[in-house]
């Protein structure tokens, strides 16, 4: 896998998956969420790569990317000089970001920092984190219920009541864990598995830590951002419920919130096809 040397030393990795055509299509320079899972579990975003040469970053501590010597720079804000110094590897004066889940946070810190730099955001079942909005647990809850007719309802549904009123016993967050996906079946189970053993837990407690975060400020930044922004939601994902995606994608100047039927918080493995092509339709737009 390629690297690069981000600002204090530590070596990068990321992966390429090349687009359509000889040049191989513009980059899309994806970052992953978890937060702190390795680009791995991306895939290649439902066949995304057929449309656009993915760029796919490690962040540091993961995947092929090197443990700093400094745990502090773990912080979603620090990283944000990883994606600058990446942008500047690949040589690009503006690049297209596509982001999921915990990795939309990073993407809007980038984006309120270097607009000059930073063209069209895809940010997939985003986190809301470095905004300040809040996900009540009457949302998660109520998004949850939407699947009240599925076989592992009643225990992932008492599960996550423990969860959202503090009470969360050691195996509640795995109870709740059909939740998370379009679809409850083997491969699910295979992926979650995987997601576990590839996520930094150290990197992932620093990620959000004391400081990381302005939210008034990022507000603003993002309020004045001129390119155009995709917010895609599941429409069963109970981390990311659709008022509270609409109330996210009010703070751009100029979003499309598109809500993926039958998806959770993973889109591109629920439809593949139908999320390719949506982001691919929003990406190639004038």
């Amino acid at each position: 896998m390629p690297t690069f040397t981000s600002y204090d030393g530590t070596p990068l990795g990321y992966r390429v998956l090349p687009g359509p055509g000889p040049a191989g299509g513009p980059d899309l320079v994806c970052l992953p969420g978890g937060p702190m899972l390795d680009s791995a579990y991306l895939g290649d975003l439902g066949g995304l790569a057929a449309h656009r040469r993915l760029v796919l970053l490690d962040p540091r501590g993961t995947g092929s990317s090197a443990v700093p010597e400094d745990p502090a720079t773990y912080r979603c804000d620090r990283q944000v000089d990883d994606v600058e110094a990446l942008r500047r590897h690949l040589g690009l004066d503006r690049m297209d970001l596509l982001a999921h889940s915990a990795g939309a946070n990073l993407a809007a810190l980038y984006a309120a920092r270097h607009p000059q730099h930073t063209g069209r955001l895809a940010l997939i079942t985003p986190s809301v984190a470095a905004t300040g909005i809040t996900v009540s647990g009457e949302q998660r809850l109520a998004a949850a219920r939407l699947r009240r007719d599925e076989p592992w309802f009643p225990a992932a549904f008492a599960a996550l009541e423990r969860i959202v009123a503090g009470r969360a016993g050691a195996d509640d967050w795995t109870a709740a864990e059909p939740f998370f996906h379009g679809r409850w079946d083997a491969a699910a189970r295979r992926f979650a598995a995987d997601g576990e053993s590839r996520k930094n837990q150290e990197a992932a407690a620093a990620f959000g830590g004391d400081g990381a975060y302005d939210p008034a400020a990022l507000r603003a930044a993002l309020g004045r951002f001129e390119p155009p922004v995709l917010v895609l939601a599941g429409e069963l994902d109970l981390q990311g419920p659709l008022p509270v995606m609409t109330q996210y994608a009010g703070l751009f100047k100029d979003a499309r919130l598109t809500v993926r039927p039958g998806a959770g918080h993973f889109p591109w493995r629920d439809d593949p096809a139908a999320f390719a092509s949506a982001v691919a339709e929003f990406l190639a737009a004038g």
